[in-house]
């Protein structure tokens, strides 16, 4: 019997939807005030880079790793739970740091959290929906996740508005939605797997369809120009602003891509993924470009807000093809490697970014990300020219 809908929507992508609110609420008062707090203890730009890349390309293997196994198993629900409990517990752990390795210790940790989370949540997500809704319920998740981004960011520019320069109320305050989010998978959501891939014992690359890697290459060539926002809150800050305002201006980004993200998850549905990806590489290009040519806070406000219609445009649509193109009872896996190309990326990317930014100029690492994306967005258009050729070509019957 069908889950009655909750606002128009399956019951696991609401009780999902509300889990990323909770968890992302905690993890971005963290986030939003992170570069500081590194700063103030000693850190360097190169530094700062690097834990965030070290951080998420160590983890990422665990990314590959939980989607192929929910796959195998047949269940969902138990990597979110310990993905996300991890989270729960590493959080105010943040307020023992001294130095900046301990940062870089903890974010490893609370990373393979996010890790073993994150393509079983998105495979949940797909497995509970129809084909013809993706799009919309994957921007619905995303508009959740953001909607934390905004609530975290907004606190933490509160608490240090009135305390200022102590990040250890953040840390611990932000334990408190972090363990919300846990209850939330816990008490609400149920699985959604109905197939076991245990046909094999081992997976073979040749089991997922080759557009999917090309598709993978796109997302690895933007990657590879994509570093930690950590560097965006960087420069904004060396604009002068007061360093209580900074995750308020983070915040700008998230509040545009929430009132973006379902509907540009509608008009994937009906128009196509591929067009939306590409307007959003676009727009990356041109944010990155503007942010490396000027050092103005006011011009900085505007880029975030259309730094948060990239996010709107490609975010949700990226995951939403990806279900379009990897069969069921594979999701997991083509989650899990989707995942993974973006943690493992991320350390090479963070490592040009930080040397760019500390050895040639604090420009020199934004002009490199929107080449990339240009190039990401060429590569993207190259991707829909051959599926749509391939599209209308006879299929040959087999024998």
């Amino acid at each position: 019997m069908e889950d009655k809908k909750i606002f128009g929507l399956q019951r696991n992508v609401f009780f999902t939807g509300l889990t990323s609110f909770f968890t992302d609420t905690s993890t971005k008062m963290i986030y939003s005030v992170m570069p500081l707090f590194l700063l103030s203890i000693g850190a360097s730009k190169t530094s700062i880079s690097l834990i965030e890349g070290i951080a998420e390309s160590t983890a990422s293997l665990f990314k590959a790793f939980s989607g192929h196994w929910s796959d195998k198993i047949g269940k969902n629900k138990p990597f979110m739970l310990i993905g996300y409990g991890v989270t729960a517990l590493i959080t105010p752990l943040y307020a023992l740091v001294r130095l900046p390795i301990h940062v870089l210790f903890f974010r490893f940790i609370e990373r393979i959290g996010k890790g073993l989370r994150a393509a079983p949540r998105d495979s949940l997500i797909s497995s509970s929906v129809s084909k013809s809704e993706t799009g919309k319920n994957f921007g619905f998740h995303k508009a959740m996740d953001n909607s934390g981004a905004i609530l975290g960011p907004l606190a933490a520019f509160l608490l240090l508005y009135f305390f200022p320069l102590n990040y250890t109320n953040i840390f611990f305050i932000a334990t408190i939605p972090a363990i919300l989010g846990v209850v939330t998978i816990a008490v609400f959501i149920k699985e959604a797997k109905v197939v076991k891939n245990d046909k094999k014992s081992t997976f073979h690359l040749n089991q997922l369809p080759k557009k999917f890697y090309f598709f993978l290459f796109i997302v690895f060539i933007f990657t590879l120009g994509n570093s930690a926002d950590a560097l965006l809150l960087v420069k904004t800050a060396e604009t002068g602003i007061d360093k209580s305002y900074v995750p308020f201006v983070y915040m700008i980004f998230n509040t545009v891509s929430v009132f973006l993200a379902i509907p540009v998850g509608k008009i994937s549905d009906k128009r196509g993924r591929e067009v939306l990806i590409i307007l959003g590489f676009i727009v990356y290009s041109i944010v990155y470009f503007f942010f490396g040519k000027f050092n103005s806070l006011n011009v900085f406000l505007v880029l975030f807000v259309f730094y948060g219609l990239y996010s709107a445009l490609v975010d949700g649509s990226q995951k939403a093809l990806i279900s379009d193109i990897v069969s069921k009872e594979l999701k997991g896996t083509g989650f899990g490697l989707y995942h993974a190309v973006l943690g493992i990326t991320l350390l090479p990317a963070s490592l040009i970014a930080g040397l760019l930014y500390d050895h040639v100029n604090s420009n020199a690492p934004f002009y490199f990300g929107s080449l990339m994306a240009l190039l990401a967005a060429v590569s993207m258009i190259v991707f829909t020219i051959i599926n749509k050729h391939n599209s209308h070509l006879p299929v040959v019957p087999t024998t």
